[in-house]
């Protein structure tokens, strides 16, 4: 992606007069997500030695709470808190300063290792690694969650409960206004199974796979802590294990590389805290839930501008993934596979003029491009395969639910049918069971099969 002439100019000063006698030979921009930018800084000393850093720095005109996160203000102090105490996180030179012209952010050390997640999970040189990380992260999470938070952090850090979490969350999807059973029905299992005896602590938030750098040695650094409040510690665990971060290694629960057990051990020798089973549960069941909502939202904003990417709309289709992880945790069972619909005619159909476009961009420009325009590029494939399968694979799908739908309710327009299901769930009346949860992992799954058929929860 390319960088801002202006922006690299202002930090070619910033990194003259941190380090003087030094200049910027590259800027790359390796992440641009709704609310940090990530660049890897090259220089060059007076002495020919080159050194590489990390820039994070809030995405320009964002206001920090705006997304519910914190400023970076608050992240470099928690860095330097979880150093202290020998948490694995990368060192911060120095903050950002008006003074700068570069926004808000910090510049730390550029460190070697591999953070994405699927890569994590299959390369063969990690393979010894993998077999102890679980229990690494649990004995990580342990000493994450003891850190003393001063009063200056705790004035900034959310501070919720369970049951405000799951109310606020549920209610974001309210807003949406998009008739989703599924969630519906995960609110209501959450409310009625709230964790009973809660310890507040620091929670970092988005530990996951992916969040993490690792090497042949373990853990070299825990990332991104721009979502930390003070909370459940049980819910880093639960959402270490939620699906969406297994990459496809779904009989693994932790990351995609290791068991639950090993990482409830590794916690429990570093806390002394035995981990509740049922409360793990929870979380597990809050993070999809959490997922299913905010890829949603994501989608939104790209529907009112607020954040134009082609990324955004494809990053909602994601929320039949977690949906149907919630279903598979809660109400487990079979579904019917969907029917390709549509007849042959002399000339292309709609959805085979999407294939072939979708083909010429994969093969013929994506190779053209590096870095952040290939991702996009590839995101753009991506996009286009969903609509060609709605096209194919779309019919049989509305059909299916809407004989359903009347079973539970009698005769009614799709859409109205939908909407009578939504807030029959969220006012609390009873269904028939089992029609009820046949629907919902019908639909989920049958809605999968369009969005992302490979995604391991469709795995019979």
């Amino acid at each position: 992606m390319a960088v801002d002439p202006q922006f690299e100019a202002r930090l070619s000063q910033f990194i003259d007069r941190q380090f003087p006698g030094s200049s910027v030979g590259a800027v790359d921009q390796l992440t641009s997500g709704a609310s940090q930018q990530t660049f890897r800084v090259r220089t060059r000393s007076r002495d020919g030695v080159q050194r590489d850093y990390a820039l994070r720095r809030a995405q320009p005109g964002l206001v920090a709470s705006s997304q519910g996160q914190l400023s970076t203000s608050a992240e470099v102090a928690l860095l330097r808190l979880a150093q202290s105490a020998s948490v694995p996180v990368p060192n911060v030179i120095c903050e950002l300063e008006p003074r700068h012209d570069l926004g808000e952010g910090y510049l730390m050390e550029w460190l070697e290792g591999e953070t994405l997640g699927h890569r994590i999970v299959k390369l063969p040189e990690l393979a010894e690694m993998r077999a102890t990380l679980a229990y690494e992260c649990g004995q990580t999470l342990a000493k994450i969650h003891a850190l003393p938070v001063p009063h200056s952090l705790r004035r900034v850090l959310p501070c919720v409960s369970p049951e405000v979490l799951v109310r606020e969350t549920w209610d974001a999807y309210i807003a949406l206004n998009t008739p989703q059973p599924m969630i519906d029905f995960t609110a209501q299992w959450l409310l009625s199974h709230l964790p009973t005896t809660v310890t507040q602590c620091l929670v970092h938030g988005d530990f996951r796979n992916g969040n993490l750098m690792v090497s042949k040695t373990g853990i070299r650094a825990v990332l991104d802590w721009e979502l930390c409040h003070m909370g459940d510690p049980m819910r880093d665990l639960g959402w270490l294990c939620v699906n969406s971060w297994r990459f496809g290694q779904r009989d693994l629960p932790v990351g995609g590389f290791g068991a639950s057990s090993d990482l409830v051990s590794g916690y429990e020798s570093v806390s002394g805290v035995s981990v509740d089973t049922a409360s793990l549960l929870f979380w597990e069941v809050f993070g999809s839930f959490w997922w299913s909502i905010t890829t949603l939202g994501m989608a939104n904003t790209w529907r009112t501008g607020e954040t134009p990417s082609v990324e955004r709309p494809v990053i909602g289709r994601r929320s039949s993934e977690a949906q149907m992880d919630c279903a598979r945790l809660l109400i487990p069972g079979s579904f019917e596979p969907l029917k390709h619909s549509g007849g042959e005619g002399n000339l292309p159909q709609t959805q085979e003029l999407i294939g072939a476009v979708r083909g010429h961009l994969l093969d013929g420009v994506a190779p053209v491009f590096e870095g952040a325009d290939k991702f996009l590029i590839r995101v753009a494939v991506n996009a286009l395969a969903i609509a060609e399968r709605e096209l194919t694979l779309g019919p049989d799908l509305t059909t299916a639910e809407h004989r359903r739908l009347k079973g539970l309710f009698g005769e009614g327009g799709l859409d109205a049918l939908r909407w009578r299901l939504v807030q029959a769930l969220r006012s609390g009346t009873q269904l028939s069971d089992d029609a009820l949860t046949d629907h919902l992992r019908n639909t989920v799954a049958g809605q999968l099969q369009i969005d992302q058929p490979n995604y391991s929860a469709l795995t019979r």
